[in-house]
């Protein structure tokens, strides 16, 4: 992999955020400081004091064990929601990975494709306007949040990274005498977040290390584009399988020796093919600015999952869930509410949650570690939301896409919400196991 067009790209994004705060050291401009706000950013990230109860870090919900995500397998077992840094305090939705989301744009409505797109959060909301960077803003979130770490302002959170370790860093890195945070606490928590995000972005965490991008260089090497795999013609219906064709040079079959096996190829196909899983539609093969594809496009869709009934937030106090029991959960649609846009813009949006990657999908601290899947953690397991995909995908096309009526094959609970359900692609059950063979394939760390 070849990370230095992006470095360079983002030393100079480094220089603009310091000029624009009026900082002007030298050194701005170097890949030193880019390597010294990585490594601050690290310290914050995985130092537990920077909450209430000095008891939560951003690693407590985003551990690199499990890709930068939950990594309690009991809360992953069930309502799949963190605790917060005080007790009995739960927010509403599992934590996403936060490993190959800094290319994600700042939210926008795109007027080709009708479409959102960027943000982070589950729901968008950190939109990138007020620090021009969605993936700073979301790493802003956490420490404020009364049910997640739970400081009471910026001002504590100052105080607390003034009395660290990595105090002098921070001053080195900012120009910011972090001894003062009664005169600017804001520009503090703004480049503590910068920090996080920079580490976020960095090699660490986005090594691109996985068994599949030994088989993209491999295949690139080979004048061969993945982006172009698919299955052979037939073999559709319920009891399809992803048939070989050795004259099509695009078939799975010629794919073969480049380093997947032959499972797993016909997982890659059949999740790329538009006439099976056509899965790469919403979590593309497209290379991003480091030449591998992020499987995500940044948008949002409503795939029609169930409620988690064990959901801790729907036990919280009025003061945080005034809907108790009744709350659901309307994602983007709900966030473009509260901003102020009008029900002609945000009732289209109602129940729709961001694409994330699949990078590390399946990466588990051991054998036996439960992980949680979709924005409530409602799957347990890579199987159960690839065979939810093929069951819902079954059910739209047995009925026309109309949904099919109560009670007819209704192996899932109906969704949470239904409004604005994306109908799925209808792929056979057999090509479920190989295209969980796949993700599996996209966890890093892998060793020949």
């Amino acid at each position: 992999m070849n990370a230095k067009p992006r470095l360079y790209l983002f030393i100079i994004l480094v220089g603009i955020l310091l000029l624009a705060a009026g900082i002007t050291t030298p050194r701005a401009a170097s890949e030193d400081v880019v390597e010294d706000i990585e490594a601050l950013g690290k310290a914050i990230f995985f130092v537990e004091h920077l909450s209430a109860r000095n008891n939560q870090s951003c690693a407590s919900c985003h551990d690199p064990t499990v890709g930068f995500t939950g990594a309690d397998s009991t809360t992953n077992a069930s309502g799949a929601v963190m605790e917060g840094s005080i007790p009995h305090r739960f927010g509403n939705r599992k934590p996403p990975t936060s490993a190959y989301a800094g290319d994600s744009p700042n939210l926008y409505y795109d007027e080709v494709e009708l479409r959102w797109f960027g943000g982070m959060f589950w729901d968008g909301r950190a939109t990138g306007e007020l620090l021009g960077d969605p993936v700073a803003e979301q790493a802003q979130g956490p420490f404020l949040n009364p049910l997640e770490q739970a400081l009471r302002n910026e001002y504590i959170l100052c105080v607390k990274v003034m009395l660290s370790e990595y105090a002098d860093l921070f001053t080195q890195v900012w120009g910011q005498d972090i001894r003062d945070c009664g005169k600017d606490a804001q520009a503090v928590y703004e480049n503590i977040a910068r920090s996080i995000a920079t580490y976020e972005r960095s090699e660490e965490v986005n090594p691109y290390s996985s068994k599949f991008d030994l088989f993209w260089d491999t295949a690139l090497a080979a004048g061969k584009d993945v982006t172009l795999i698919k299955c052979g013609p037939g073999g559709g219906g319920m009891m399809g399988d992803c048939l070989s064709d050795s004259t099509d040079p695009n078939n799975w079959i010629n794919f073969t020796g480049l380093g997947l096996t032959e499972f797993e190829l016909k997982g890659l196909a059949s999740f790329n093919d538009p006439m099976k899983g056509d899965c790469a539609s919403c979590h593309s093969l497209t290379s991003g600015p480091d030449g591998y594809p992020l499987f995500t496009d940044f948008g949002y869709d409503n795939l029609g999952i169930p409620k988690n009934p064990e959901n801790p937030f729907y036990d919280m106090s009025p003061k945080w869930n005034p809907d108790g029991e009744n709350w659901i959960d309307y994602g983007l649609g709900a966030y473009l509410e509260s901003a102020g846009y009008p029900y002609e813009v945000y009732s289209t949006e109602l129940g729709k949650f961001k694409t994330t990657t699949l990078r590390n999908v399946d990466l588990r601290a051991a054998d036996g570690f439960v992980k949680a899947y979709g924005h409530n953690g409602f799957f347990k397991s890579l199987f159960d939301i690839v065979f939810f995909y093929h069951w819902r995908g079954m059910m739209d096309g047995n009925c026309m896409g109309m949904g099919c009526p109560p009670g007819m094959g209704m192996m899932f609970p109906p969704p949470e919400v239904d409004l604005n359900r994306k109908m799925l692609a209808m792929f056979p059950r057999p090509l479920v196991e190989p295209m969980v063979a796949f993700l599996e394939t996209l966890n890093d760390g892998f060793i020949p």
